[in-house]
C-alpha cells in the first residue's frame, strides 16, 4: 500500500485541512493518508484549541487514514526541529511522499533553495551569527542571511519571509538530511494566508482567524468553515488558549525562584528575571505578553518558554530530545488498519498502542503536558491510560 505522509496540527480542522489531505492523496495516488499531528501543545507555544482525540477524530473522519502524535519535544520547537520530528517519524513509517502546503505552490523553489543554502552553508551560518549578534531574532536573522545567499542569481527561491513556505523548506530539509527516500509534494495554500483574520467571501479560512472568531464571539460564527462533523464534535469540547493557563503560570512563575525558571527549555539570558517582575503586575495573559515582548524575543519564542516552564519542561529533556524514539498511533480508519497490519514489522520505530506498555522519558513528557491540559479543563489526569486508539 502506497502511503502518504503529512505533518499537522489541526487547530481545529477546517476546510483548508479537507483540501489539503484530498489533494495530498490525489497528487501521489496514495492508498492511505498518514498525519502526524502535535499532542496538547503547539509549535508557536500555544495549548492546543481542543484535545488531541477530539482534533485526530475530526482528521479520520474527513479523509486521513492513521493519526500519530508528534512528541511534545518536537510539537513545541522551531520549525527545523518540528519538521525533523515529523520527518522522522514519516520515514519510520515508510512513507513514499511527504505533502504540505505552501505559499509558493511549486516543489522546485524549495528544492533550489536547499541546494543553494547547502553549497554556500559556512557563509549562510556566518551571516546568520552575524545578524543574530547585531539584535535580530532568529528567524530575521535566518531571512537576512538567505537574501543575502540568493540575491545575486536569477534562479527562482522559495520566499522564506513566508510562514509556510518556512516549514516547507525544512521538511525538504529533513527528507535530505535524514537520507530518506521520500518525495516531497507541496499543495499551493488557497484563499487566506496563515496569519489572516476572516475574511468575507470564502469558507476557506485560516486555523488563526477561526479560533479569534471563536474566542471572541462563538463557535456559530465559524460553522461555515469546517466541515459539518467536525462542527458538532467542536460543540462538545472545552477550548482552549493562553488565557485559560495564564492563572496556573502566573502561580508558577511567582512560586519558583528565578535560578528555578532558568533550569527550564528556552529560558536564556537572564530573562527569568523579567518573566517573574511581568508575572507580579500582569493580572491577564495579554497584558503579561506586552511586558516581555521585545525584538529580541518573538511572541512565538516567548510562549515556547512559558509552555516548557508550565509543563516543566527542562533544558536537559530537551537536550535528550535528539530524534523520536517510538510512533504513538492516536487512530485509525479501516484503510490504516489495514496499512498497520501489512507494514508495520518493517517500521523503524516502535509503534506505541497502550501508553502503560512503554517506559520512555520522552513519552513520559507527553503524558505529563496531556494531565496538565486536562487539569486545566478540570477533568482527571490518567486520560492517556484510559483511551485506546480511536478506530474509525
Amino acid at each position: 500500500m502506497n502511503a502518504t505522509g503529512i505533518i499537522v496540527e489541526y487547530n481545529p480542522f477546517h476546510n483548508g485541512h479537507l483540501h489539503h489531505i484530498k489533494q495530498s492523496r490525489n497528487l501521489t495516488d496514495a492508498d492511505v493518508v498518514i498525519a502526524v499531528m502535535s499532542g496538547h501543545f503547539l509549535q508557536r507555544g500555544e495549548p492546543s484549541f481542543a484535545n488531541k482525540w477530539l482534533r485526530a477524530e475530526m482528521a479520520l473522519k474527513n479523509g486521513a487514514d492513521i493519526i500519530v502524535e508528534l512528541p511534545y519535544a518536537f510539537a513545541t520547537a522551531p520549525a527545523v526541529d518540528f519538521a525533523k520530528g515529523g520527518i522522522a517519524i514519516l520515514a519510520a513509517m515508510n512513507c513514499r511522499a511527504v505533502a504540505f502546503g505552501s505559499e509558493q505552490g511549486h516543489i522546485e523553489p524549495f528544492l533550489a533553495t536547499y541546494n543553494a543554502i547547502e553549497h554556500d552553508n559556512e557563509t549562510f551560518q556566518k551571516n546568520v551569527q552575524q545578524a543574530v549578534k547585531s539584535g535580530l531574532s532568529y528567524p530575521k536573522a535566518l531571512n537576512i542571511a538567505y537574501t543575502q545567499l540568493v540575491q545575486h542569481t536569477t534562479t527562482h527561491f522559495a520566499d522564506l519571509t513566508q510562514p509556510n513556505n518556512i516549514l516547507g523548506y525544512h521538511y525538504v530539509e529533513q527528507i535530505f538530511k535524514q537520507h530518506t527516500q521520500m518525495q516531497p509534494v507541496t499543495i499551493p495554500r488557497i484563499a487566506t494566508d496563515y496569519h489572516d483574520h476572516i475574511l468575507a467571501g470564502t469558507t476557506i479560512q485560516s486555523a488563526t482567524g477561526i479560533r479569534e472568531a471563536v474566542f471572541d464571539g462563538s463557535l456559530r460564527d465559524v460553522e461555515a468553515y469546517m466541515p459539518a462533523s467536525n462542527f458538532e464534535l467542536l460543540q462538545q469540547a472545552t477550548l482552549m488558549n493562553w488565557n485559560v493557563l495564564y492563572p496556573t503560570l502566573r502561580y508558577m512563575l511567582l512560586r519558583l525562584s528565578p535560578a528555578e525558571i532558568a533550569h527550564y527549555a528556552e529560558v536564556t539570558e537572564g530573562i527569568e528575571y523579567l518573566l517573574q517582575k511581568a508575572a507580579r503586575t500582569s493580572d491577564t495573559f495579554a497584558a503579561f505578553m506586552a511586558r516581555i515582548k521585545s525584538k529580541r524575543y518573538t511572541w512565538t519564542r516567548l510562549q515556547r518558554m512559558l509552555t516548557h516552564i508550565y509543563t516543566g519542561f527542562t533544558h536537559a529533556q530537551l537536550a535528550d530530545a535528539q530524534m523520536p524514539r517510538y510512533i504513538r498511533l492516536l487512530g485509525m480508519t479501516e484503510a490504516g488498519q489495514r496499512y498497520l497490519s501489512a507494514h508495520k514489522k518493517d517500521f523503524t520505530l516502535p509503534l506505541v498502542s497502550r501508553a502503560a506498555a512503554v517506559d520512555d522519558a520522552m513519552l513520559a513528557h507527553d503524558i505529563k503536558a496531556t494531565d496538565l491540559y486536562m487539569l486545566a479543563q478540570q477533568q482527571a489526569p490518567g486520560e492517556d491510560f484510559r483511551r485506546p486508539p480511536i478506530r474509525m
